[in-house]
């Protein structure tokens, strides 16, 4: 079985978010479960193609509609990662810092067709084709409808949701960009009067899955206007819960801890990261440190934090740290109350991987407040970690982590996205800190939870031989 995942993030190469955390991993795993697994993204003028080297294996010319670009097909020269990567390198369009931008249209509408007119050379055909979120979204279609692709009619074609808020909308007037199709079937490509690059996966994909089975339920109430048509399609929807590399998030091997441990040496093990980020960001290393990782986005619920913080900050008995970036004024506001709670409070504005790593090991709870979290990689890096998550019960965080007020619960968890319930949360774990031995026995039991990729790579390959 031959399984080709297109994609614009995989970690290590470019990361904005878990977009890439999985399509890092599911094909390494699907690879050790006797599937050939490859993946086809963008080339970036990025940290990791500065710091290595490409043959170009491919050259060409694509047409974005009356213009032509250059584009080549790149590998690396040394083979870093446990499955095959290729690179799009559109240096006109694709070759720059960021992963996303303004004109995003063109540059993802580029990689989609270099992608496609490539492949149409390959010696052997795949034997399903797997598309990651807008970015890829109009692969489906064009597998179906543009006569320039009719040789993959018949190759079954999967799309992943990881995130239904983001859709890739432009203008209808922008369609001459799509290589030629059939104009009587232009409704496919249309949702809410604009080009929807999303809705086009959902009509025309094979299967549509989502990155958990709660996210899938709640996409079928609140889609971003995606609503209808997920009921419409429910049919070959389906949510399957993403894994973490087992191996890279590891605290026995993990290179970034200042020391490492396992279920057994799992107390000494924290504290020593613990007291390492402690005097490192001026913290009070006798209190629970509650910490945050992630985007400074309404999504998350990052918006409450400022008020939520200086609420429980007041009564003085907890340590917080937060890593981070994202919107103007959260930042700045969270910036400012360094001045305020000076050996209680700190923050790390902007994105630094060891030291997450560090973060997960060294503190005693993580917050996930999410309004919006399809699965949530972040509450499963923590458990493995022996972290209590903190979470609010929506998408996969509510298939992950159960209350401590439920039988074998391990987590905390709350309703809604206020102030109050994020107050009220962290006041609770300061409640179940105090309570020392529950609190170390959770720790280590929480590190036995197996959220590996091992069972979700074979949910993926049950599917696509379902087909």
């Amino acid at each position: 079985m031959n399984v080709v995942h297109i994609s614009a993030e995989c970690y290590p190469v470019a990361k904005v978010g878990g977009l890439a955390d999985v399509v890092g991993a599911l094909p390494k795993y699907q690879n050790s479960a006797t599937v050939s697994s490859q993946v086809i993204m963008p080339f970036y003028n990025n940290t990791f193609t500065k710091a290595n080297l490409f043959n170009t294996i491919y050259e060409s010319q694509l047409k974005l509609g009356d213009t032509s670009y250059p584009y080549k097909i790149l590998t690396l020269k040394e083979p870093l990662l446990d499955f095959d990567i290729f690179f799009v390198d559109v240096p006109e369009l694709l070759f720059k810092e960021y992963v996303y931008s303004n004109d995003d249209t063109e540059r993802f509408l580029a990689f989609q067709i270099a992608t496609l007119d490539w492949m149409l050379t390959w010696e052997t055909d795949p034997d399903y084709i797997h598309c990651h979120d807008h970015h890829t979204g109009l692969i489906p279609f064009m597998l179906q409808e543009s006569f320039k692709y009719e040789h993959f009619r018949k190759t079954p074609n999967i799309l992943t949701i990881h995130n239904a808020q983001y859709q890739g909308w432009f203008s209808h007037q922008k369609v001459n960009l799509v290589p030629v199709f059939n104009f009587d079937n232009v409704g496919f490509l249309d949702w809410g009067g604009n080009i929807n690059p999303l809705a086009a996966a959902i009509k025309c994909a094979w299967r549509v899955t989502t990155v958990s089975p709660s996210y899938m339920e709640e996409l079928k109430l609140s889609a971003n206007g995606l609503e209808d048509l997920l009921n419409h399609e429910s049919a070959k929807c389906s949510g399957i819960l993403n894994g973490i590399d087992w191996n890279v998030w590891n605290p026995e091997t993990d290179n970034y801890l200042i020391s490492n441990y396992n279920t057994k040496t799992v107390v000494s093990g924290k504290k020593a990261n613990k007291k390492h980020l402690c005097d490192t960001f001026n913290l009070d290393f006798n209190k629970p440190l509650f910490a945050f990782i992630g985007r400074l986005v309404g999504e998350k619920g990052s918006d409450l934090f400022p008020e939520a913080f200086k609420n429980i900050l007041e009564k003085g008995d907890v340590s917080i740290l937060l890593l981070g970036s994202g919107h103007n004024d959260t930042e700045i506001q969270l910036e400012a109350l360094k001045n305020d709670y000076k050996g209680s409070y700190n923050a790390f504005i902007g994105y630094d991987e060891a030291l997450s790593h560090v973060i997960y090991a060294g503190a005693d709870f993580l917050l996930m407040p999410s309004r919006v979290e399809p699965c949530g990689l972040n509450q499963m890096y923590a458990l493995r970690y022996g972290t209590i998550p903190i979470v609010r019960s929506i998408g996969g965080l509510k298939d992950t982590v159960i209350d401590i007020s439920e039988k074998n619960g391990f987590g905390i968890c709350h309703k809604d996205v206020t102030v109050s319930d994020i107050t009220n949360a962290i006041e609770r774990g300061v409640s179940l800190y105090k309570d020392n031995n529950t609190y170390k026995q959770l720790s280590a039991q929480i590190m036995k939870i197996n959220h590996s990729w091992n069972a979700s790579a074979k949910e993926y390959i049950k599917l696509y031989k379902s087909i």
